[in-house]
C-alpha cells in the first residue's frame, strides 16, 4: 500500500505513550495518521530527524503576554514568537492585562487580537474578581478559554479575590478546574513593612512560607467543601508539598523551572530584582522538596510563568521593582539540562509539559504522539550544548535571568498541526496559531 503524507518526520526517536523508540511519523491535514516504518513513503515535505528526539508539542500553561495595555513589556505576537523559538507549541495566557480579562467581550477581544498574529496555539484564562462571578459560567464555556484564574494574593495587576467568601462565590459559579495564585493577601499586608528598600533578600521574608501555606490550606478546604477542582500554581514551599500530597482528590499542582533551578540567597546576590517573582525564590531546602514532589508524582504540570518587565522597571529599588521574569523561551532548555543531569527522566518531562496539561485542563487532541492527535511536535537534540543569552531572547523585556546558562539539550524545531513554525532557530511561518479546543466545551462550541 502506497502512503502519501503532507509531512513525514523520518528517523527520529519518538516519545510516545508506549515508550521511547525510533519510528517515522506521517502527518496529513494537521493530524498524526501513521507511526511506524515509512522510509519508502512519499510526502510533500520530509523532515530528517535522525539523532533527534520527537516530543509531543510542549504546552506552557502559564504565560503573561501583557496585551492589551502593557505592550511595552510584551505583546501576543512577541510572546508567541518567543514560545516558538523555545520549542513551545501551545500557551495559556493569563488575565492580568489592562484591562483585565474579566468579561466575555474582553475575552473575545484577546482572541481577536491573537488571530493571524500568534505563532503558536493558544487559550486565555478568564480573570475572577469579587464582582464578576455571574459572568464566569459564560466565559469558561467560550471557545479559546482554558478556565478561570483567581489571585488570592496581590501580584502584578489589579485582580484579587482575597477572602473565603469571594473564593467560594467563584467556585460555585463554575464547573471547570480553576487555577489559583495561592498567597494570603491578609498576611501580605501585615508583613509589607518588612520590605527593606533596595534589599531583594527581604522579598521571601515579606512573602514568607506561611503566606503560601495558609492560603493553600484555605483553598483546599473550600474546594473540598464545594466538591470543586483546583489547580494550584507555582508551588514554592516544602510545606505546601507536604499538604498537597494529601489533596490529590481536588488539587493539581504546578511548579516552575525557576523554583527548581534557582535558590536564595545566591539568586538575589547575583540577580537582585531579576530574580524577584511571586511567590519568591526560596532557599535550597524548598527547592529540593519541589524536586522530591516532582519525582514522587505530586506535581502535575510545569509552567514557565513567563512574566516580563522592562529593565527600567526592574531597576527600581525594591520593593518598587515589579515581580516576574521571562521564561517561555527558556523552559525547554532549562528542563532538558535537568534531564541531562539526571534529576528527572525525559518521559517525566513530557508528562509534565504535554500529557499533564492535557489531562488537567482537558485539552482536545493534544498532549501525546498518537494517531488522531494534532501533529504538534517539539524536536530536540538532547546532546546539543548551547549557552542561553539575552540576544537569543525574543521577549520585548530584553533580558533573561538565565543569561550565560550553559544548557545541555536544545529545541531544534517547533511543528504545530503539521506546519513547521521554527527550525534551527528561525521562524519559518508566522501567525498560524489557533485557539485550543477543550473537552468540556466542545458541545458548547458545536
Amino acid at each position: 500500500m502506497e502512503h502519501k503524507f503532507d509531512l513525514l518526520i523520518r528517523g527520529g526517536t519518538l516519545v510516545t505513550p508506549g515508550g521511547i523508540g525510533k519510528a517515522d511519523l506521517g502527518v496529513r491535514s494537521g493530524k498524526i495518521i501513521a507511526i511506524g516504518d515509512y522510509a519508502r513513503a512519499s510526502a510533500d515535505h520530509v523532515y530528517e530527524a535522525t539523532g533527534l528526539h520527537v516530543l509531543p508539542g510542549i504546552i506552557d500553561s502559564q504565560v503573561h503576554f501583557r496585551e492589551p495595555g502593557l505592550e511595552h513589556k510584551e505583546d501576543l505576537e512577541s510572546g508567541a514568537r518567543s514560545a516558538a523559538l523555545g520549542g513551545v507549541c501551545t500557551v495559556f495566557e493569563m488575565p492580568n492585562t489592562n484591562p483585565a480579562t474579566t468579561t466575555p467581550d474582553l475575552l473575545r477581544d484577546k482572541l481577536a487580537r491573537a488571530a493571524g498574529r500568534m505563532d503558536v496555539d493558544h487559550a486565555f484564562f478568564a480573570g475572577a474578581t469579587k464582582e464578576n462571578p455571574h459572568l464566569l459560567a459564560e466565559m469558561e464555556q467560550m471557545p479559546g478559554c482554558c478556565g478561570v484564574k483567581v489571585f488570592m494574593g496581590s501580584s502584578t495587576g489589579s485582580l484579587l479575590v482575597d477572602d473565603d467568601a469571594g473564593v467560594e462565590a467563584v467556585l460555585k459559579a463554575i464547573k471547570r478546574r480553576a487555577a489559583f495564585h495561592s498567597e494570603d493577601e491578609f498576611r501580605l499586608k501585615e508583613r509589607a513593612h518588612l520590605a527593606e528598600t533596595g534589599n531583594w533578600h527581604s522579598h521571601p521574608i515579606v512573602r514568607d512560607v506561611e503566606t503560601a501555606v495558609s492560603s493553600t490550606k484555605r483553598l483546599i478546604r473550600i474546594a473540598r467543601k464545594l466538591g470543586k477542582r483546583i489547580h494550584v500554581l507555582h508551588i514554592s514551599t516544602a510545606e505546601e508539598m507536604d499538604i498537597l500530597v494529601h489533596a490529590k482528590d481536588v488539587a493539581s499542582v504546578e511548579v516552575l523551572p525557576n523554583h527548581l533551578t534557582l535558590a536564595a540567597p545566591e539568586a538575589y546576590d547575583r540577580l537582585g530584582a531579576y530574580a524577584q517573582q511571586n511567590p519568591p525564590i526560596r532557599d535550597a531546602r524548598h527547592r529540593e522538596a519541589l524536586w522530591r514532589g516532582l519525582n514522587a508524582g505530586i506535581v502535575d504540570v510545569i509552567g514557565s510563568d513567563h512574566a516580563p518587565h522592562t529593565r527600567e522597571e526592574k531597576n527600581r529599588p525594591y520593593p518598587a521593582s515589579p515581580s516576574g521574569t521571562p521564561g517561555v523561551q527558556t523552559l525547554v532548555p532549562i528542563m532538558l539540562t535537568h534531564v541531562a543531569k539526571g534529576r528527572l527522566t525525559l518521559q517525566r518531562f513530557v508528562e509534565l509539559t504535554s500529557a499533564g496539561p492535557q489531562r488537567i485542563f482537558g485539552i482536545a487532541n493534544k498532549g501525546r504522539i498518537a494517531e488522531g492527535y494534532d501533529a504538534d511536535f517539539t524536536l530536540i537534540d538532547l546532546k546539543r550544548q548551547e549557552t542561553i543569552t539575552t540576544d537569543w531572547s525574543a521577549s520585548r523585556a530584553g533580558w533573561t535571568p538565565y543569561d550565560g546558562f550553559k544548557a545541555t539539550g536544545w529545541p531544534i524545531a517547533t511543528i504545530i498541526r503539521g506546519e513547521r513554525i521554527m527550525q534551527d532557530g528561525e521562524i519559518l511561518r508566522k501567525g498560524l496559531g489557533a485557539p485550543v479546543r477543550f473537552h468540556e466545551t466542545l458541545e458548547a462550541q458545536d
